[in-house]
């Protein structure tokens, strides 16, 4: 029987529920090849960057081969520790059913038999055994999970997932896990234990685990729309979104609720807390309630026509997926392949010298001597090899292929759109009325009365913290120590492993624990900055200036200071464990070596998506601040950042080259000749602003004369904005908002003097009558 009617299950049930997984550690990914140089050059990672991998791979689904290849994500709410848990919520569920509704089935019922059931799992929660209470709510979660006891294939799993939440969404679940929720959170007693306690385990955190994971289920799925979805689910989704950002969880939104319990686990009063969970849920309810990327992208664009201001040029993401990836560098084998090929060449005869002037005038920067490109090549190790549009052959074809007069072509336009500040015009103004005219005007724009006719052509041209701990504690690079937070308390089991297979299990989930959780951290940072920038640039600044304070830049690039290409191809991932695979399929016996295989995936979508996020929020940090720019060269940032290169992503390679660019004018000439083909990267990838002197060190808010007072200014903008916007207590009134409303207004009470009562006649007589009033232009 179908979901409730909820219409056809989606997929071949019989391909998917009958398909083994894949055969692990084989090379899905084309096969490396070599360009005209020598170099080994990898395909592109086929990464398509979005809020959220797909629904049904956050959830679950691992790699399946039906008619198509398709490629999801495992199950990352749970952790393979908890697998036994999927059927002790089964039991707890199927006990209470049977007395209920004897031999039938849960998809044997219909809705009205669906909702009173659900109706009397919600009663049960509000007994006050804890372990009862416990069992109902582990019930609530296996119908959340789909029922998977009485379905045949993954995709049967799915569809009774999604008509199931929205079933137990409609009778008021998720107001009364927010109650749990909030009740686990003050439970001082469990804090106390958990405190005293040497070791943590999975067992300490049993009742907020089962909590957050319903709400997880509830929040990410009815989050997603999908065909299928009736009318009365979608008026449910825009009602749960708008309910989930008001404040009506102790007076505050529910993801407040969430912070909440980051930083009480950060300060060490409650180190129980299933951080992960916590993560996850803080940030799918963040991209519910505020919105993800498409939808900060059309906001964006309302509040430009609001105001007034011209549309934006382009959408960054969506120029970003057409963009190529430059290639990889090369490895060791390839090099001395090419110096071999190199040596021969130099043996043959010489190059005539008039075709040699011809190259020369060709290329007019070619360099003299060729151990100097050598070099150059040599110390730009990051791009070895990269061929880029103007080197390539759309640029200047092989005669072999076009006739002669198709060399003389136009490179392809640059994919962005230049842009520029206000204080670039203005500073192009005074510069060029200083040289011209001899004169300046201080902030004025518009006036360009006596600059030569191209002046005026150029002129029209022209016109939060606890988190970083947290992910500090996941990054691969830190290491333990005796002051660091546990984020490891709910995916340790009681009993640690006693045998080699089981380590081996227990190293995976644990690998792959960090990496969900650095995954979610890094989304939120992302995701509120962009949000706090588009509601209020002081609201970003705050929190941007908070983020610097705590040490977030050079945390970042400890993150990237790393394997960052074995990052990105980890397989910390068991597909069979998977959920809803390992409940609908027999599991086959692990063994050690399909444990170090891992998935056949050409790379992890989440370590990905996170060095991508890590990337976009180091970009937002520093941008046309100073300061913060200096710290990217204290640092030394660009060795780490230039080793990210290898990742063959144009979307990470263009904010890598982002953050190499607004640092170039600070490393100096030497750097810049050694690095050309980064430069000539960042030239071609990255967007160009108009009288921005990058390349060169000339600007000159480069000099590094005031750099803490740019950071104190600021801070003290930030924090007179807040008194006026939010400090009650001491309002200036001169900040007070106006009332402009006329009725309002005149019927306020004003207390009079005593000396203008007595003189009313008289001020009416001077003020009133005896001065002409048009009224006929007044109401215009």
């Amino acid at each position: 029987m179908e979901p409730g009617g909820a219409g056809p299950l989606p997929g071949n049930n019989k391909a998917r529920g009958g398909a083994a997984p894949p055969a692990k550690g084989r090379d899905l990914g084309r096969p490396p090849r070599k360009d005209s140089e020598g170099y080994s050059e990898s395909p592109d990672l086929e990464f398509e960057y979005a809020d959220t991998d797909k629904w049904a791979a956050e959830l679950s689904a691992p790699c399946r081969l039906v008619e198509v290849f398709l490629c999801a994500l495992p199950a990352e709410l749970y952790s393979y520790t908890e697998g036994p848990e999927f059927l002790l919520n089964r039991k707890c569920f199927e006990e209470d059913f049977r007395i209920h509704m004897r031999d039938k089935k849960w998809t044997e019922l219909d809705r009205n038999q669906h909702r009173t059931h659900a109706m009397r799992l919600l009663d049960g929660l509000e007994v006050t055994a804890r372990e009862k209470r416990l069992r109902v709510a582990r019930a609530i979660l296996y119908v959340a999970q789909g029922t998977f006891g009485e379905c045949g294939s993954e995709a049967e799993v799915q569809a009774w997932m999604r008509y199931n939440i929205f079933l137990l969404l409609e009778v008021g679940t998720f107001n009364a896990l927010v109650e749990l929720l909030n009740m686990e959170i003050d439970n001082s007693a469990a804090c106390s234990s958990a405190v005293r306690k040497p070791a943590i385990s999975l067992a300490d955190s049993t009742d907020l685990r089962v909590l957050l994971n319903i709400m997880y289920l509830i929040v990410e799925t009815v989050r997603q729309e999908a065909e299928g979805d009736k009318p009365e689910w979608k008026s449910m989704r825009q009602t749960f979104r708008a309910e989930l950002g008001a404040p009506l969880y102790n007076n505050e939104p529910f993801s407040v609720m969430l912070f909440g319990m980051v930083t009480k686990f950060c300060s060490g009063h409650a180190p129980h807390f299933p951080m992960k969970k916590v993560l996850l849920l803080l940030w799918k309810t963040v991209l519910c309630t505020l919105g993800g990327f498409e939808e900060l992208q059309s906001m964006k664009a309302e509040k430009r026509e609001l105001l007034g201001l011209p549309p934006l040029p382009e959408d960054s993401i969506k120029v970003i997926r057409n963009m190529r990836a430059a290639s990889p560098p090369a490895s060791a084998s390839d090099l001395i392949e090419q110096q071999q090929k190199r040596g021969r060449r130099e043996h043959k005869a010489l190059i005539k010298q008039d075709n040699l002037d011809a190259f020369n005038e060709r290329d007019p920067y070619k360099a003299d001597d060729s151990r100097e490109e050598e070099e150059e090549n040599d110390d730009d190790n990051s791009l070895e090899g990269e061929t880029f549009p103007l080197e390539r052959d759309e640029v200047m074809p092989p005669p072999t292929q076009h006739p002669p007069s198709d060399r003389i072509t136009c490179p392809k336009g640059l994919p962005w759109a230049p842009k520029v500040r206000e204080k670039d015009i203005e500073m192009f103004l005074e510069s060029s009325r200083s040289k011209f005219i001899g004169y300046t005007l201080g902030s004025d724009t518009n006036t360009v009365v006596g600059l030569p006719r191209p002046i005026h052509e150029s002129i029209r041209t022209l016109k939060l913290i606890a988190l970083l701990k947290i992910l500090l504690a996941a990054a691969p690079t830190s290491k333990a120590k005796t002051d660091s937070i546990n984020i490891l308390a709910d995916v340790l089991p009681e009993e640690m492993p006693t045998t080699v297979l089981q380590s081996m299990k227990l190293g995976v989930d644990v690998n792959r624990h960090k990496e969900i959780i650095a995954k979610a951290i890094s989304a939120v940072l992302l995701l509120l900055l962009k949000h706090f920038k588009l509601n209020h640039i002081y609201q970003f600044e705050y929190m941007a200036q908070h983020l610097v304070f705590a040490n977030c830049i050079p945390l970042i690039l400890k993150f990237f200071n790393q394997n960052i290409m074995s990052y990105i191809t980890a397989k910390n991932s068991i597909s069979v464990l998977d959920y809803p695979y390992c409940v609908v399929h027999e599991l086959p016996e692990l063994t050690a070596e399909s444990l170090e295989a891992g998935d056949n995936n050409q790379f992890c979508w989440r370590n990905l998506f996170s060095c991508i996020n890590l990337l976009r929020i180091l970009n937002k940090l520093t941008k046309w601040k100073h300061s913060r720019t200096m710290m990217l060269v204290v640092f030394k940032s660009a060795p780490i950042l230039k080793r990210a290169l290898k990742v063959k992503q144009a979307m990470m390679q263009l904010y890598v080259l982002k953050l190499l660019k607004v640092q170039t004018k600070y490393l100096g000439r030497q750097w810049r000749k050694s690095n050309m083909k980064t430069m000539s990267a960042i030239y071609q990838k990255v967007r160009h602003r108009l009288n921005d002197d990058w390349a060169y060190g000339n600007d000159l808010d480069a000099r590094p004369w005031d750099f803490q007072a740019e950071e104190c200014a600021l801070r003290a903008s930030i924090e007179r904005f807040n008194s006026r916007r939010y400090d009650r207590a001491h309002s200036n009134p001169d900040f007070l908002p106006v009332d402009n409303c006329l009725q309002s207004v005149l019927g306020q009470r004003v207390d009079l003097p005593e000396d203008f009562q007595v003189n009313y006649d008289l001020w009416l007589e001077r003020e009133v009558f005896s001065r002409p009033i048009s009224w006929e232009e007044l109401l215009q």
